[in-house]
C-alpha cells in the first residue's frame, strides 16, 4: 500500500513497504527523486534502523551474543502500518516483534512521519523504548536525489553546499566498515563540486561535521536544501554512472575496522531510556520557482 500526499508545491508518495519515500515531485510532476532503477541501485529512500552502515561478519553483540543484521538493519525490509493520513501528512508504525527480536531483543516503536510544509517535505521518525531496559539504536536517512536535477545545468556542474566550511578528513573504508579519518576531504570550502571519481572507493563519511544543512544543484539553477539538526554524520554515495545522488544523514555509523564491543558501546549509538523516545528528523526543500 502506498499513501499520496499533494499541495500544490509537492507530490510525495509513502509505501507501507519500509516506510520509504518512493516518489517526490514538483508541482510541474518532475521528478526529484531517483526511480530505483534495478541496473544501479532499487532503493530510493530507505530508512536505516536500528544500525547504520555494516556491521563486523553482519553480527552484532547484544548481552554477549552474536546476532546477524544485515548492512543498514531491517526497516528498510519491514512492512509498516498505516496509522493515519491526510491529504498533506501521514504517519507509518514498526512495533517489534518476533522476527525483529531474532536480530534486535528489545520491544520497540518506530513511528516514520511524512509533512508536506510549503515546498518542503518533513521527514520525522520517532522512536519509542517500550523495554524495561535501555534502547540501544542509530537510525539514518538515504534518500537518492536524481542527478541531475530537472532544472537544467550540466551533471557535472551540480555541487553540494555545505552550511559551513568542511576541513575534516574523512574516513576510509574498509569491505564496508569504518577506517582512520585519514582521506583528504574533497570540500573545497563549503564546496563538494560532484563527479563520478569521487565515488570509486564507496561512500563520503563524515563522524565530524559542522553542517547540519546542505544545498544540492548546478549554481543559477533551482536547487534542494537537506537539513538535519538531529543527525550529527553523514554518507555522501552514489554508484558511479547512476542517475542519483545520496545524502545521508544519520546517528552512527558502520562499524569501525575491527570492532568486537557491544552494541551498546559501538560508537555513533544513542541510548534511549525506559519509557523514553528519541527523534530524528530531516527536511528536504525546494527553491521557489522564482528563484531558479
Amino acid at each position: 500500500m502506498t499513501v499520496t500526499l499533494s499541495n500544490g508545491h509537492l507530490k510525495a508518495q509513502i509505501a507501507s513497504q519500509g516506510a520509504e519515500l518512493i516518489r517526490l515531485c514538483d508541482e510541474h510532476d518532475r521528478d526529484l527523486l531517483w526511480d530505483g532503477d534495478p541496473a544501479f541501485w532499487t532503493g530510493r529512500s530507505p530508512l536505516l534502523f536500528p544500525i547504520v552502515g555494516r556491521l563486523r561478519d553482519d553480527q552484532v553483540l547484544i548481552d554477549g551474543r552474536g546476532r546477524s543484521m544485515k548492512q543498514h538493519g531491517f526497516a528498510r525490509t519491514s512492512l509498516f502500518e498505516i496509522v493515519d493520513a491526510t491529504a498533506e501528512a501521514c504517519r507509518f508504525r514498526l512495533d517489534a516483534d518476533d522476527i525483529t527480536r531474532e536480530q534486535f531483543p528489545f520491544d520497540f516503536r518506530l513511528d516514520m512521519a511524512y509533512r508536506l510544509d510549503g515546498a518542503a517535505l518533513i521527514f520525522a521518525a520517532s522512536v519509542f523504548n517500550k523495554d524495561d531496559r535501555t534502547l540501544p539504536v542509530s537510525f539514518g536517512y538515504h534518500p537518492a536525489l536524481r542527478w541531475p536535477l530537472p532544472y537544467g545545468g550540466d551533471r557535472y556542474a551540480h555541487e553540494i553546499r555545505f552550511e559551513t566550511a568542511e576541513t575534516a578528513p574523512l574516513h576510509r573504508l574498509s569491505d564496508g566498515l569504518i577506517g582512520d579519518a585519514s582521506r583528504p576531504t574533497p570540500v573545497k570550502g563549503d564546496r563538494l563540486p560532484l563527479h563520478d571519481d569521487l565515488f570509486q572507493d564507496g561512500a563520503l563519511v563524515w563522524s565530524a561535521l559542522s553542517s547540519r544543512k546542505v544545498r544540492y544543484g548546478a549554481p543559477g539553477r533551482r536547487s534542494l536544501t537537506v537539513s538535519f539538526p538531529d543527525m550529527p554524520h553523514l554518507g555522501i554515495w552514489t554508484k558511479p554512472g547512476a542517475g542519483y545522488v545520496c545524502i545521508e544523514p544519520w546517528q552512527g555509523y558502520a562499524d569501525p575496522v575491527g570492532y568486537e564491543g557491544e552494541l551498546k558501546d559501538k560508537p555513533g549509538i544513542v541510548l534511549v531510556l525506559p519509557g523514553g523516545s528519541r527523534e530524528f528528523t530531516m527536511t528536504i526543500a525546494l527553491d521557489p520557482p522564482e528563484n531558479r
